[in-house]
């Protein structure tokens, strides 16, 4: 079993999180003309959330494997950047609680350790940097980091399609798609396209708004656990 920053052969630090907090910074329109209206009204939305958590199942296309790779889990998310992933049943747990992030593999008794603050590498900076954003609360800020390359509607859907502003970040993951649905705005999915042209998709389910997230962001370390600290030799 390979480690959390490989498993898509990036080396992105919480690349199955990533996607929980860019999921909650966008929204878009069929047409352009309803862009700003939709933006504003889905922003205007976030400036009352909290906490949210949700059920996901999470679909992983790699151009080496004919079937994609299907799985469940949950996420809790504490504005504006706190979020804990669980993926499976003891798989892989990332936790998040300001500027530090723990990543648990329990089956294999191992914990990788992000201090934000020590990540030297610009790329690797401007990729973490991504997961600072949590709920925005503008389309300023929104705009900050991403352009907007295209807004669509399928059924029930908006589908935004965003591209990182920073070169480094765009290097190891060029695409970003968001999908809200069009009668209250609320986040339906995302997909993450890296630039090995494989692609994460998450689709939730039994969201929950401003309900009790204590004890979900906890950092302690298993006992008996190694801990590996990859951003010491970034």
């Amino acid at each position: 079993m390979v480690s959390f920053c490989s498993r898509l052969g990036e080396r992105i630090p919480s690349v199955r999180f990533i996607k929980a907090f860019f999921v909650f910074c966008t929204v878009g329109s069929a047409w352009a003309t309803d862009m700003d209206s939709v933006l504003s009204n889905w922003l205007g939305k976030q400036t009352n959330i909290q906490t949210w958590a949700a059920d996901f199942v999470q679909t992983r296309t790699l151009r080496a494997l004919s079937r994609p790779l299907i799985s469940t889990g949950q996420i809790w998310f504490a504005a504006p950047q706190n979020f804990h992933w669980q993926l499976g049943e003891n798989q892989t747990i990332a936790i998040r609680s300001n500027d530090t992030m723990l990543v648990i593999y329990p089956r294999l008794k191992r914990a990788e350790k992000y201090d934000f603050g020590q990540a030297q590498n610009n790329q690797w900076k401007d990729t973490l940097a991504l997961l600072q954003t949590g709920f925005p609360r503008s389309k300023a800020e929104m705009e900050n980091q991403f352009n907007i390359l295209s807004l669509s509607q399928t059924n029930a859907l908006y589908e935004l399609n965003l591209q990182p502003k920073s070169l480094g970040a765009r290097k190891m993951m060029p695409l970003i798609n968001v999908l809200l649905k069009t009668n209250d705005l609320t986040l339906a999915g995302t997909e993450l396209v890296f630039i090995d042209g494989s692609k994460m998709r998450n689709e939730f389910s039994n969201v929950r708004t401003n309900t009790p997230v204590e004890g979900k962001f906890d950092l302690t370390i298993p006992a008996g656990f190694k801990l590996i600290e990859p951003l010491k030799n970034k």
